[in-house]
């Protein structure tokens, strides 16, 4: 069974560069600034501590993990800061969150990452999280 994308030149000769222009590759670059990349993967490293270390709920809500990024020549350099749950075993959940967000911060930008730190703000208990403001 054939499908049709609704395209009438589908499996035609392949498209003509436009006149004048230069070859795609000649044309510049995409750059992708720090930032960005840091709001990816401040992202993908909240999904990660979700799925790896889930915190017990807070009150006052959860403090996300921060992350800054250092984008040089098509590659990136990742630095995370977030709060994990206390007990746990840190060396091994540590390592399967850089993992994550360094396969997801590679997946969404096409940069290759080539180092990612983390830092552990804080360790939560359960005992942390049913604490509740003083008024």
């Amino acid at each position: 069974m054939k499908t049709r994308s609704g395209f009438p030149d589908e499996g035609a000769s392949p498209p003509v560069p436009a006149a004048g222009l230069p070859p795609p590759a000649e044309r510049g670059a995409t750059v992708i600034p720090d930032r960005v990349v840091a709001r990816i993967a401040a992202q993908a490293a909240h999904t990660a501590q979700s799925r790896r270390a889930a915190l017990p709920p807070d009150r006052s809500g959860p403090a996300a993990p921060s992350a800054s990024a250092a984008v040089r020549t098509g590659s990136v350099r990742l630095h995370l800061a977030m709060n994990l749950p206390y007990p746990t075993d840190l060396p091994h959940v540590c390592e399967r969150i850089q993992h994550d967000v360094a396969e997801q911060v590679a997946r969404l930008t096409g940069l290759e990452v080539g180092e990612v730190t983390l830092s552990v703000r804080r360790l939560v208990t359960a005992a942390d999280a049913n604490r509740g403001r003083v008024r």
